[in-house]
Formats: C-alpha cells, structure tokens, sequence
C-alpha cells in the first residue's frame, strides 16, 4: 500500500512539473507574440490553455483521491495539499499569459510603438521565478523558495520601468499612443502579476517543507 502511494505522489510531482513547462512556455510565448506581433503565434497561446484547464481538472480530482483514499499524514498532507495550491497558481499564469497574448491581438495590426526591451526581460524574471518555484517543490528545497520570495522586488522595479517610459515618454507627450501603449501598460501588469503568483507558490513551499508560515510574515525568511 505504501509503495503505491510513493507512486501515486511521484506521479503528482509529474503532473506538477508538467504543468509548470507548459506556464513557463506560455509566458515565453505570449511575449514572443507581443514582440513580433504575431497574430498567429498569440492564438495559438490562447487555444493552449484548454489543455492547462484539463490538467488542472485532471491533477485537483487526484489530489482528492490521494486525501480519500489514503488519508495522508503531516509531510505527506501537507505535499498533497501544497499540490493543490500550486495547481490552481499555475492554471492562473496559464491565464495572464492568454491575457498577453490578448494584448498581443491588440495592437498586431499597429506599428510597434518602441523596441521592447523591459517587457522581455520582465517575462524572463516571470519565466524564472515560476520554474525555481516548481523545481522547490519538486525537492523541497526551502533556499530556493527564499530566492523565489525575494526575487519579487526585481520583477517590480522592471513594471515600474515599464508603466514611466510608457506614459511619461509616449502617453502624456502624444495622446495618440494609448491605443498602442496601453496593451503594453497591460503586458507587463500582467507578467508582475505572474510573479506575484510565483511568490505565492514559495511560500506554500516554505511551509510544507518546514512547517513555518511565512506569508505576510517577511522576518521569517531570514
């Protein structure tokens, strides 16, 4: 019995790591999209996340199963339902990136109003911190989780960067910008948002391995 659990919760761990790659690879997609403005590539980032929504579904309804059927303990409980949240976290990135690409769809037909530069290097912050999420999960390492944590500030001062060039340097200096320069305003919310998500996801972590709550509580990290 206790070896088919051990499998059981291998199995969950793959599911998770899937899950993550197909997060990171709509990220990096939906940005891809919005950077060349490529139609086709942005609706194929949407039409992906019926397939995240069938994972999620897939991975929530064996999670319960595990809880059921074998009525875990401690570490074990504490996994599955750590599982469960990261889960739901990665479905939502799956979402913001779809929300990219929306934005992508958005000004396609329109000239690109500058180079992106912040918004790729915002999206790689996002990419980053979502994989060392899952990969904390997949080893219960807590360091790295920390590093998650306090990547966030990293992934603020990008948006930041973002949100001044785009209405001190375009929007306030000609009004007939915002229609190029509020889907890119939007990206980068969104990708912060995904890091905000990543955060989340780390301190679940930290809590599961060590048992100590850590969100609104930034002391503990130390």
């Amino acid at each position: 019995m206790q070896r088919h659990f051990d499998d059981e919760l291998q199995q969950l761990k793959n599911d998770i790591l899937k899950m993550g790659a197909m997060a990171q690879e709509a990220i990096i997609n939906s940005v891809d999209s919005l950077k060349n403005r490529d139609r086709t590539a942005a609706q194929k980032v949407i039409d992906s996340d019926v397939e995240m929504d069938r994972l999620e579904l897939v991975i929530d309804e064996k999670c319960l199963d595990l809880i059921a059927l074998h009525q875990p303990m401690a570490r074990d409980l504490r996994f599955i339902t750590t599982a469960i949240k990261l889960n739901a976290e990665l479905e939502r990135i799956g979402d913001l990136a779809v929300d990219v690409a929306q934005r992508a769809l958005a000004i396609a037909d329109k000239p690109l109003l500058k180079p992106l530069v912040d918004i790729p290097k915002l999206a790689g912050v996002a990419q980053r911190m979502t994989g060392e999420a899952i990969q904390a999960f997949i080893n219960g390492d807590t360091e790295l989780a920390k590093k998650v944590v306090l990547s966030d500030p990293e992934a603020d001062t990008l948006k930041r960067g973002v949100e001044k060039e785009l209405i001190n340097d375009y929007m306030m200096r000609d009004g007939s910008t915002a229609d190029r320069a509020v889907p890119l305003l939007l990206a980068a919310r969104h990708l912060e948002r995904v890091c905000d998500h990543a955060v989340s996801m780390a301190e679940d972590i930290i809590y599961m391995v060590s048992a100590v709550v850590v969100r609104h509580h930034p002391e503990e990290l130390k």
